[in-house]
């Protein structure tokens, strides 16, 4: 998914890349790619540029697979949205302790005469998983106990009530007045 940006005809270009799963794990954690997937992932934008500053604007349809942050179940996501890019050429190094900003955040950077899509597209489909994925919105997670996952059925633990600091507390008996 790479483009050439000096390659970009002034009309400017209209790309669809139908993505092969498996191709976001280089931007994967080793411990992040058991439990996160792209299985398929469609993605159609126009490129267009006006001297060195490139424009992006697109779609991407794309299932993400990772697991249920309460009962560890797979689950699968339906990500269809739309996006937007402005990228400007990068001039000069950019010091890692430099502060951006504000109007800064609305623009992305590129090095070279190569522009790699691939970053852009992982890091807006990572934008739009939410922080808590749950397989539906009344799943009960798991047993604490002996870790049953409570949505196939009961398992036979005894329910505790409460903070066990609070125990004494069961036992108190307030007068009524």
């Amino acid at each position: 998914m790479k483009i050439n940006v000096l390659m970009v005809p002034e009309a400017g270009l209209d790309l669809s890349f139908d993505l092969q799963e498996g191709w976001f794990r280089s931007f994967l954690a080793e411990d992040e790619s058991d439990i996160l997937n792209f299985p398929q992932t469609v993605v159609t934008c126009h490129v267009s540029r006006v001297g060195e500053t490139v424009f992006i604007e697109g779609k991407i349809d794309a299932v993400v697979e990772t697991i249920c942050c309460r009962c560890l179940e797979s689950v699968r996501l339906p990500v269809n949205f739309g996006f937007r890019y402005t990228l400007l050429p990068v001039k000069e190094s950019i010091k890692d302790n430099e502060e951006l900003r504000t109007e800064d955040l609305d623009f992305g950077f590129y090095q070279g005469e190569v522009l790699d899509l691939s970053p852009l597209i992982y890091e807006q489909i990572m934008l739009q998983i939410p922080m808590k994925v749950l397989c539906r919105d009344a799943c009960k997670g798991l047993c604490p106990q002996c870790g049953a996952n409570l949505n196939r059925g009961d398992c036979d633990c005894p329910r505790d009530l409460g903070d066990d600091r609070f125990a004494v507390l069961r036992n108190l008996k307030v007068p009524k007045r």
